[in-house]
């Protein structure tokens, strides 16, 4: 996907009520963008840091910036949590998601009782994205983590996909690695120990879990190919 403008340098100043984010354009103007992120957001929030903003004329819009990615180290990392559909949508129209065959897929199909999935393959594949941006190692060979909170509504999907495996129905997780300084995923199962063990669970009942990388630049993202996913069961340890 591109961005549909050119995005705009900024200063992070601080990141607050988990939507909002004031940054310091480099004329010196402070602005508040609008962070579509509901995560912790660890270790990608601290004041100081490169910000890179979309904007926008909507007048309907409170917000006029939209905070999409930030610099960490010497890596860039998607902010904006929305953006992981519309770059696996992409891989997927161009049969680009390794280990599935999306033929006519269909997007926010029901599943279960109070819930959608996110994509429904053409062989009926029930495919669900999440976007990683957790790194707590970015050393040559550190790891990507998921989640970077604790995330009941993760779980819910995670247990949803293991009903559905259970039913025969084919259901595979997805996580797209929303930055470029690492090149693998763990779970964090010390920050959420429940969704480390629903993931376990769900994958011992058949869901794939599915790794996808992606090139990101300011001018936009890109899925590229497989990124290992840890395993070994996380349970009870991060490792």
């Amino acid at each position: 996907m591109e961005f549909t403008r050119p995005l705009i340098r900024a200063k992070l100043l601080r990141r607050y009520k988990r939507f909002l984010a004031d940054m310091e354009m480099d004329s010196g103007e402070v602005i508040t963008a609008h962070c579509a992120n509901p995560g912790s957001m660890l270790g990608m929030n601290a004041p100081g840091l490169t910000c890179w903003l979309e904007g926008n004329d909507d007048p309907k819009r409170k917000l006029r910036w939209s905070w999409k990615l930030v610099e960490v180290g010497e890596g860039l990392v998607v902010v904006d949590t929305a953006i992981a559909n519309r770059v696996v949508g992409e891989a997927l129209r161009a049969d680009a998601v390794p280990g599935v065959s999306a033929g006519e897929f269909r997007a926010e199909v029901k599943m279960g009782q109070n819930s959608r999935v996110d994509f429904q393959l053409g062989d009926g594949t029930l495919l669900e994205v999440k976007s990683v941006t957790l790194a707590r190692d970015t050393s040559h060979d550190g790891w990507a983590e998921f989640p970077d909170s604790v995330t009941a509504r993760g779980t819910k999907h995670l247990l949803e996909l293991t009903e559905a495996a259970r039913q025969g129905r084919p259901a595979a997780m997805l996580y797209l690695l929303a930055r470029n300084d690492v090149h693998r995923i763990r779970i964090a199962a010390d920050i959420d120990p429940t969704y480390a063990q629903a993931f376990d669970i769900a994958r011992a009942a058949g869901v794939r879990m599915l790794g996808l990388g992606c090139q990101i630049s300011t001018t936009g993202i890109h899925a590229t190919g497989a990124v290992l996913i840890d395993p070994a069961p996380q349970t009870g340890k991060s490792r």
